[in-house]
Formats: C-alpha cells, structure tokens, sequence
C-alpha cells in the first residue's frame, strides 16, 4: 500500500528522521488554520499518490495564511492524472541550499535489497538513471545484515557527498532503514532530501510504500488505508479476508488456489472470444476453505458487481472435499437468497467429487448449471454473460 506523503513523514518522524512540520488539511479554512499555527511561509501540498504534482499547480507557495486558504481552494478537488485531491499538506517552508536523493526498496529480481542514493535529488530520478547513470550509485543491501553504519558510509561515498557531509547523511539513512524495517515497507523514498541554509540535513519530501502482507504484526497500518479511494467491493472481500481484485469484465470468478483462479482467468478470457469478446470480471480466491459462510460472502461481493451477468465457481477438492464444498454454496444460496440472481456455472474436480455433484444436483437451483471440465465450465459462464 502506498502512503500518502503526509503519512510517510510522521512515520519519518516517529523514527527521528529530521522532517519540518506539517499538517493535513481537509478544507480551505483547515488550511488557513495550519498555515497559522506553523507561521512563516509554507507550503501547499497536494496529497495524492502520483507524481507531477507541481507540474499539474498542486504545491504552492503561500507568504500568508490567507494564501495558504486560496491555494487550498484552488487545489482540494482538483484532478491530477486521474487522481482527486481531498487533501492538502500545509508544510513548513525550508530554506533549501542543496538537493540529494535516496531510497531502499525490495529488489525482486535479485531476492535483495537495494539502496539508491545521489547528490542531485529534486529531480525525476528514473529520468537521471537513464541520462547520467553514474550520477546514481546503486548499492545492494543483504537482507540478513541490512543497513548498518559500514553499509551507510558506503552508500553516501558512493553517491558521492562532500566529506564534510557523510556523517549526518550516513546517520539520516540509518533512520530510514530503520523506518523500511519497523514498518514492513517495501520502499522509502525521499526526494528532496536537503541541506538547509544552515546546514541541518531535513528529509523534505518522501514516499513509503508498505507490505500488506505484513498487517498482523502492524496494527496501526490499517488506518492508513486510503478510504476515498478503496473500492467498496475490495473493502469487502477483506472484511471477510478474500482475495479479491476487481476486473473489467462481465464472468466474475470464484476458485479455491491462486494459480487454479489464475489458470480459471485464462480459460474464461479465451471462451469469451467466442461469446462477443466477454472477460473476468475478478479474481477471487477464497483459499483451502469453502464453507457456506465464506463462500456467501465471495459471492456477495461478486453479485454487488452491476458488471457481472454470470459467476464461474471452479473449486478443485484438496484439502476440502467437493461434498463440503457443495453443501457451502447450496447452503450459501440460501444465506444469499434473493441478492443470487445471476447464473451460477459450477465445476467440481477432486477429492469426493461425485458426491459434491450428487449435492448440486439434488439441490436443483434454477440459477446453478453443473460444469464436467473447466473448459466447458467457462464456456458456459462466457455463453450466459452474453446472453444477459
């Protein structure tokens, strides 16, 4: 999840990284508010998690509090490159003599870490990874040791800082790392990182992004959530703890699996060709279990999709037997009642699936046609969604 910049210098803050004051804003006259409790000259802010804010007349620079109130007018509500702004930042302004650049993030492909750092920060970084390469050191970081005072020192000669320099830089990364470790992130990033007027290094603008995965060790995280921009059904489905991610299409998905969901997008993409181009409308896996409890709530969040026209329920029975699992979605259309009014297509394979289907069939649901084999499943849903 990526955090807003306010939210990524308070977590800066919280872990002694030097930031200047700042505070979120909701509306002009909260703004104006800030601008008079901070004094001085500051700065207005566009909280919204893309770039080109400045470009696009989303940070200004306010004399007064009441610039600060019209520069907050001008800005909340405007769209940058697709994203609205509902809040602003009024920031502390900074008397700014030098400009760096630095980050550390999960390096995928190399199963490492890797720290980014150069002294012309203030500018489009993966613009000067492509012009001037070598004005960009890069620096892997082994999991297992991290970044300590060795590893810091290395990174800031690499980058390239006046001696004069390293110590407090070196000491700044340190805090950082350790805001990338507490906080399960999978990137920080600060761009400007500055040297003030007086020589104080100041972490001006940054960018965290944290790992999800990591939530049950970080409850705090979850009320960083942005609530504006979640989706209402991918708000649900975590309620319930699905994995779900909402798709284009009109055939909404449900398996048991990440690759079997993955595979089951595959086939139902391909059978679509055939029936007016009709796509996945999500990916939902509802993982080793099927109760009825979790498989009405899967369900629920796909029926709430006015996009979908039909569901393909293919659940192979491993660890769950296809009896259990169709007792869970009978007893779930019932739980469901009239919100399941869409065609069902459902194929059963795997540990007890005779008797999985015997169930289904008994069941005799108007709305559930049984599927032998996922190709012929997925046809079905494609056909039915075309229909509709």
């Amino acid at each position: 999840m990526d955090l807003f910049e306010y939210q990524a210098r308070d977590l800066f803050e919280a872990h002694g990284v030097p930031v200047l004051a700042g505070i979120v804003a909701h509306t002009p006259e909260e703004a104006k508010a800030a601008a008079e409790k901070i004094g001085g000259v500051v700065v207005v802010k566009a909280q919204v998690k893309v770039g080109g804010r400045g470009k696009a007349g989303g940070v200004k620079v306010a004399k007064t509090p009441e610039e600060a109130h019209r520069y907050a007018s001008d800005i909340l509500g405007m769209d940058i490159k697709g994203h609205t702004v509902h809040k602003v930042m009024i920031a502390q302004g900074a008397d700014i003599a030098e400009e760096y650049y630095f980050s550390v993030l999960l390096d995928r492909s190399n199963r490492n870490y890797l720290a980014m750092c150069s002294v012309e920060g203030g500018v489009e970084i993966e613009q000067l990874a492509v012009e001037r390469p070598e004005a960009l050191a890069r620096v892997a970081v082994n999991p297992g040791v991290g970044i300590d005072q060795a590893k810091a020192d290395e990174i800031v000669e690499a980058a390239g800082f006046a001696p004069e320099l390293r110590a407090d830089v070196a000491t700044t990364i340190l805090r950082l790392w350790d805001v990338f470790v507490k906080e399960d992130a999978t990137l920080v990033e600060v761009n400007p990182l500055v040297k003030t007027g007086a020589g104080e290094i100041i972490a001006l603008d940054g960018k965290v992004t944290i790992d999800e995965n990591a939530y049950f060790r970080q409850e705090g995280h979850a009320a960083l959530e942005d609530k504006d921009a979640t989706d209402p059904l991918e708000a649900k489905a975590k309620e319930h703890d699905l994995n779900y991610v909402k798709l284009d299409g009109e055939v909404g998905i449900i398996g048991n699996g990440a690759g079997l969901v993955m595979s089951t997008l595959d086939v139902v993409a391909y059978a679509g060709e055939a029936h007016g181009n009709v796509r996945p409308a999500n990916f939902l896996d509802i993982g080793g279990g099927a109760s009825a409890e979790i498989m009405a709530a899967g369900l629920d969040v796909i029926l709430n999709d006015a996009q979908v026209k039909s569901v393909f329920v293919n659940v192979f029975g491993g660890i769950t037997s296809c009896d259990a699992v169709a007792n869970g979605i009978v007893k779930a259309l019932e739980i469901l009642g009239d919100k399941e009014n869409k065609p069902l297509v459902v194929r059963l394979d795997g540990n007890n699936v005779e008797e999985g289907r015997r169930i289904l069939s008994e069941a005799n649901h108007p709305l559930v046609t049984l599927a032998t084999t996922m190709d012929e499943g997925a046809d079905k849903a494609a056909e039915l969604a075309y229909g509709k």
